[in-house]
């Protein structure tokens, strides 16, 4: 009877070929039976959980960061300092997609600096807009995430297309607005008490917004597709990302009409 053992069934034709195979070593018995019989577990994938606490420890950092720059008093040389870090800070991890809590966490603490130094500055001047901004920037978020969780509108690969396009328009806006004020005050107007930058705070209010939804999208997707968990990370500075783009923008928008007697 011929054997269905893959091993002695493997044999030449009519018989005339036989496997032989050397007597394996002591060394290659101790190695054969020293290996676990087991593959090691994988790496955690990403839930929105893993999101979530990754997000209240990202914008915690920054809250912190922001309430000791006011509480000490750190100046707006110091915020502008510190804005630069964070702003190379950011850069990478955007660039390179790191995950590295160091960084994100770094960039966090920095843009926390600066953050505190310039609501200080603003909070000098207009009494109560700090407050203000806050509440904004939470209503803003609030709204976006139930617009998304309620599936009234969800990110299209067109409509993503457009925002990250949109996003780079108005940072080369602001580069030529703040190339123009060299020469002319107010430069091109973007960034004045006046109807242009009133409707251009509008729209990088809106933008923010947009990124949000851009963000929320990400995050189910990759929970879905079972990326690994650090990179909760990368998600959690996105959402802080965004949430800091909010919040500038509101505090602008809202000084356009807020009396500083």
């Amino acid at each position: 009877m011929e054997s269905r053992n893959p091993i002695f069934s493997r044999r030449g034709t009519a018989g005339q070929q036989t496997w032989s195979t050397p007597t394996p070593s002591v060394q290659q018995l101790n190695d054969m039976y020293g290996t676990p019989s087991y593959a090691p577990p994988s790496e955690r994938t990403m839930t929105i959980d893993d999101v979530v606490v990754r997000g209240f420890m990202t914008l915690g950092t920054l809250v912190v960061s922001a309430a000791l720059s006011w509480y000490f008093d750190l100046g707006i040389v110091i915020g502008g300092l510190a804005a630069i870090v964070g702003l190379v800070l950011g850069l990478i991890v955007s660039f390179r997609q790191s995950t590295n809590p160091v960084l994100i966490l770094g960039y966090a603490v920095c843009y926390g600096i600066a953050i505190g130094a310039l609501s200080q500055a603003y909070e000098a001047r207009f009494n109560g807009i700090v407050l203000q901004a806050v509440l904004g920037t939470m209503v803003a978020f609030g709204g976006t995430l139930a617009v998304y969780a309620l599936k009234i509108f969800r990110p299209t690969p067109k409509f993503t297309k457009f925002v990250i396009a949109a996003g780079f328009g108005a940072l080369g806006l602001l580069l030529i607005n703040w190339i123009a004020s060299i020469f002319v005050t107010g430069g091109l107007g973007l960034r004045t008490d006046s109807p242009i930058g009133w409707i251009f705070s509008v729209a990088m209010i809106l933008l923010g917004c947009f990124f949000l939804l851009l963000d929320f999208s990400e995050i189910e997707r990759s929970a879905r597709a079972g990326v690994p968990e650090r990179y909760s990370w990368l998600m959690a500075f996105g959402l802080t990302l965004s949430l800091v783009w909010l919040y500038l923008e509101i505090l602008r928008f809202i000084s356009y009409f807020t009396n500083n007697d």
